[in-house]
């Protein structure tokens, strides 16, 4: 008898033990949004949803977490990388919406169209995206007038266009590849086309979707002009390791917009210098996050930034003689 009790005892504990259990693995995880910190001031939750990882893109974030710690914020951050699949890129700004993060860095044009879509209330600072007119989510650079504000990566085309016409003297025609599913890159593509053809270049467009498209594209390209433009373009950075080979196995230099794709595997750039783009980004969140700015009343800013770059490694293999005013200008990558 005294047995049966001890066991039906035993018993009882176990099932309560189970049911305590099971209540902690049920308990719901805490909200993401707000909060404060042990010393009683806010920390911040913010989500940063970046289009895909490359040298640009990944500076341009460091810049924007610098931005807030030399300003004290207090913050949290949820770093997602969407790894160039608008898809996910989409997912993951459902995920930052239904986490209540108090804001959103948006990085690349994909990134603030998909913020934009999925929210009017948390606020949205953007940074390397080119036009955000022409991404479609502010009514315009001087009165944003929703949620999203930020710095733009719109690079000097016109100079960029004039450096090719110096590094490769007596060109007649130019090539001008690009994602033509990337708003900035499009935007940008037309804009060195008027500028190329005001100079009297000849212009052969190519343009891909993927990265799988690249090699292919650029050496069709690259058999029927002297030089190859390509602006600021996310598809492009992710395989201009592809694109310089084709370079060299052609012997036609390629111009990109942005410092990193030249190290990649182009000749030289007057590019933005995307730390500090960055950082200008973090600088308007923290004008949202501490003293309440209102991003619909918050201009557009550009790039204050701009850096020259010359590929010393692949104009000794193309054999391409530097200007003399861009001779301090050449790295070794």
């Amino acid at each position: 008898m005294k047995d049966a009790r001890k066991l039906i005892t035993l018993i009882m504990v176990i099932a309560i033990f189970t049911v305590v259990l099971a209540a902690c693995g049920n308990q719901a995880a805490p909200a993401t949004g707000g909060g404060t910190s042990d010393e009683g001031t806010p920390v911040f939750q913010i989500g940063i949803l970046q289009l895909v990882e490359h040298p640009a893109l990944d500076a341009a974030r460091d810049g924007f977490l610098e931005a807030l710690n030399e300003a004290g914020i207090n913050f949290e951050y949820d770093f997602q990388n969407a790894q160039g699949d608008t898809q996910v890129v989409n997912t993951i700004a459902q995920r930052f919406v239904g986490n209540n993060v108090d804001l959103v860095l948006a990085i690349a044009t994909p990134s603030v169209q998909a913020m934009a879509a999925a929210t009017e209330d948390i606020p949205i600072v953007g940074t390397a995206i080119t036009s955000y007119e022409r991404a479609g989510v502010v009514y315009s650079n001087e009165a944003p007038g929703g949620n999203v504000t930020g710095a733009s990566d719109m690079n000097p085309i016109e100079a960029q266009i004039n450096m090719i016409v110096e590094f490769v003297p007596g060109i007649e025609t130019l090539g001008i590849v690009y994602s033509s599913n990337e708003a900035n890159s499009v935007y940008q593509a037309e804009l060195a086309k008027g500028i190329a053809e005001a100079l009297g270049l000849t212009v052969v467009e190519g343009t891909v979707t993927t990265t799988g498209d690249v090699q292919q594209n650029t050496l069709s390209i690259a058999n029927r002009v002297e030089a190859i433009f390509i602006p600021t373009d996310n598809t492009h950075a992710d395989a201009m390791g592809i694109v310089g080979q084709v370079s060299i196995e052609t012997g036609v230099p390629v111009f990109p917009g942005e410092e990193n794709m030249v190290l990649g595997g182009g000749i030289a750039t007057q590019s933005v210098n995307y730390f500090e783009l960055g950082k200008q980004s973090g600088q308007m969140a923290v004008q949202i996050l501490r003293d309440g700015a209102d991003p619909a009343t918050m201009p557009i800013q550009f790039a204050q930034t701009l850096n020259y770059i010359v590929n010393g490694f692949m104009v000794e293999e193309l054999g391409i003689a530097v200007p003399a005013r861009f001779a301090d200008s050449i790295v070794n990558p």
